[in-house]
């Protein structure tokens, strides 16, 4: 019988086609969980990845460290006699260079990182670290080869800056990737806790050395041991890092089981570790993390890189009991970053980091006033209201970053973000503030230095999402013990019937 106008018969191959389809779109939507998506961590194996991460960490910031503290004595060492002042300043536009290759090595080593794994570029920037460090420290002064002696530091500082922008990035996405979601912050804490443990480090061997030697001996070989000191430093946290997996999230990524959201599609995960992807699609979540380093960088790097200078040669304090007030913060910092971590667990990673900011938007100008008075309880006070703001930052930041960018760009995305505004911003510092001193002729600019840098701090923090509890962009949730992953999965509302 011909067919009629009236006809509804339908082609049962195309309601199944269709029905497919909707529910590959509805999947993507709201993606059901399945017990094999969820990782569940081992405790061990966590601490053993925050451990290698943040050691790793602590060798960096001891390598910029040591420069910073020893930047006068370097300053005579390594360039012509004459001025202090252009000695000095000589000194920190050597520490500065460094920062000047760091988003060249985050271009590099991040995308890597992003199509190689974590594990292998981080044993990289370990090594490179280690041997531009050693180096140094071996660079005859220019008083023995001239000219040459500032080339070679420069040379070895840019190794050093090279390898340190794969760095930060591959370390932090390394702890981010290997803890719970639910203590991303208390475990990420441990990186800056070895940031500040690289500092008090370099810091205490540097009272030691400056109380043991005269200045002479300091000036003719005594500098050297700190930088020499890196060989073997290194090679424990190579040892560390080649002993760990890579992370369970990168692995995850390498057998094609990723999330279908928003933050990461199936097409989006097949171009691990691309550049270009990087800029022109995640460049929103690129300027707020640049804008968040750098509020945080010129302020870290204003307290804990240049302070001790400022109190030598601003104040005329002197060297040694500087350093030793500002060692004294860093070790109360070191007390409470991971309880402060813990608080960003709990709370959100955006009142702590609001609180850090607000510190230094108020507290900046009344911290140096107290400094400027010269007496240890004024200094120590000042110094101690700063390091509290500080730390609110630094407990929170290695967890917050790393949040902002899906597994497959992640690595490279921070690393790029980071590296570009510590270039511009933090390793620059103590350069600009050195500078804007002697043209206005005020030793309060590092105050209002801060300030305006904490401004842009808080628009930023109000701008980002609170990331705190949830799994990573583009990951499946990550939790403790299997009682969480079975709750998880029966607390899904069913796919939809047709």
């Amino acid at each position: 019988m011909a067919a009629t106008d009236n006809d509804e018969s339908v082609d049962p191959a195309a309601v199944r086609r269709h029905r497919v389809l909707f529910r590959a779109i509805e999947k993507r939507r709201n993606p059901r969980l399945r017990r094999s998506d969820i990782t569940v961590t081992d405790d061990a194996a966590v601490k053993r990845a925050t451990k290698a991460a943040a050691l790793g960490n602590a060798m960096e910031w001891y390598d910029f460290g040591i420069y910073s503290y020893l930047a006068s004595t370097l300053g005579k060492v390594f360039f012509p006699s004459g001025n202090d002042t252009a000695q000095l300043l000589s000194s920190f536009a050597t520490f500065a260079v460094a920062f000047l290759v760091r988003p060249l090595g985050g271009m590099v080593f991040g995308p890597l990182g992003d199509k190689l794994g974590r594990k292998r570029i981080l044993a990289i920037t370990m090594i490179m670290m280690s041997i531009g460090t050693f180096a140094i420290g071996l660079v005859p002064s220019y008083a023995s080869i001239g000219f040459w002696s500032p080339v070679l530091l420069i040379l070895f500082r840019l190794v050093q800056g090279f390898s340190t922008g794969g760095e930060y990035g591959g370390a932090s996405t390394f702890i981010a990737e290997y803890a719970p979601d639910k203590r991303r912050g208390f475990f990420g804490s441990f990186l800056e806790f070895g940031t500040l443990a690289g500092y008090v480090g370099a810091s205490g061997l540097v009272v030691v050395l400056t109380t043991v030697f005269n200045e002479s001996s300091m000036e003719s070989w005594a500098w050297r041991i700190p930088f020499l000191a890196a060989a073997p430093l290194g090679f424990i946290g190579l040892y560390l890092r080649l002993k760990l997996d890579e992370t369970p999230a990168f692995q995850k990524l390498e057998g094609g089981k990723v999330t279908a959201t928003e933050a990461a599609d199936p097409v989006e995960t097949s171009a691990k570790g691309d550049l270009g992807r990087i800029f022109t699609t995640y460049w929103p979540s690129l300027l707020l993390c640049i804008a968040l380093v750098a509020a945080y960088n010129i302020t870290d790097y204003m307290l804990l890189s240049y302070m001790p200078t400022y109190l030598s040669d601003e104040l005329g304090y002197a060297t040694n009991h500087g350093l030793l007030i500002l060692l004294l913060v860093m070790v109360v910092q070191m007390c409470l970053i991971n309880q402060v971590g813990r608080l960003s667990d709990r709370f959100g990673r955006k009142p702590l980091l609001m609180a850090g900011m607000l510190g230094f938007l108020f507290l900046s100008v009344p911290s140096f006033l107290l400094i400027r008075i010269g007496n240890v309880f004024a200094i120590s006070a000042g110094l101690l209201l700063l390091g509290l703001s500080l730390v609110a930052m630094l407990g929170t930041m290695s967890a917050a970053l790393p949040a902002m960018f899906p597994t497959h760009v992640r690595y490279g995305s921070l690393s790029v973000g980071y590296n570009l505004s510590t270039s511009i911003f933090g390793g620059t510092t103590p350069l600009v503030i050195t500078a804007l001193i002697s043209v206005f002729g005020t030793n309060l600019m590092p105050a209002y230095y801060a300030t305006a840098a904490a401004v842009v701090g808080v628009i930023a923090v109000l701008c980002m999402k609170e990331t705190a509890n949830q799994p990573l962009a583009g990951s499946y949730p990550s939790v403790e013990t299997e009682e969480e992953a079975a709750e998880l999965v029966h607390s899904q509302t069913p796919d939809p019937k047709f």
